[in-house]
C-alpha cells in the first residue's frame, strides 16, 4: 500500500471504530484534540492495527503518534522494518 491508500485505510478504520464523520478526517487531524480519542481508545486502535496488519507498533513509537498522518508514517516504518528484517534473514540464509 502507498501512503494515500494507507491514509484512506486508517481514516476508514477510525471512522468505523469511533463513529467519526469520514469526510472530516484529514492527515493533520489530531487524534486527541480533533477526534476526541482518549487513551483507552488509543489502545483499542493499537490492538486493531495489530490484528489487521499482523504487526505490533512499539510502545515508544505509539506514544509519539498524535495525528492520522503519524499513524500512517508509523505503519510505513513498520512495513519497512519488516522488509529490512526479511531481506537480512534471506541474505544470512544464502
Amino acid at each position: 500500500m502507498n501512503r494515500d491508500e494507507l491514509f484512506t485505510w486508517v481514516a476508514d478504520l477510525l471512522a468505523e471504530m469511533f463513529e467519526l464523520e469520514r469526510a472530516s478526517l484529514t492527515p493533520a487531524s489530531n487524534l486527541y484534540a480533533d477526534l476526541d480519542i482518549d487513551s483507552i481508545d488509543a489502545v483499542d486502535l493499537a490492538v486493531k492495527l495489530k490484528q489487521m496488519t499482523g504487526k505490533r507498533l512499539q510502545p515508544e513509537v505509539f506514544k509519539t503518534i498524535r495525528t492520522i498522518e503519524d499513524v500512517v508514517n508509523a505503519l510505513v516504518a513498520l512495513g519497512e522494518s519488516k522488509s529490512d528484517q526479511q531481506a537480512e534473514a534471506q541474505a544470512q540464509a544464502a
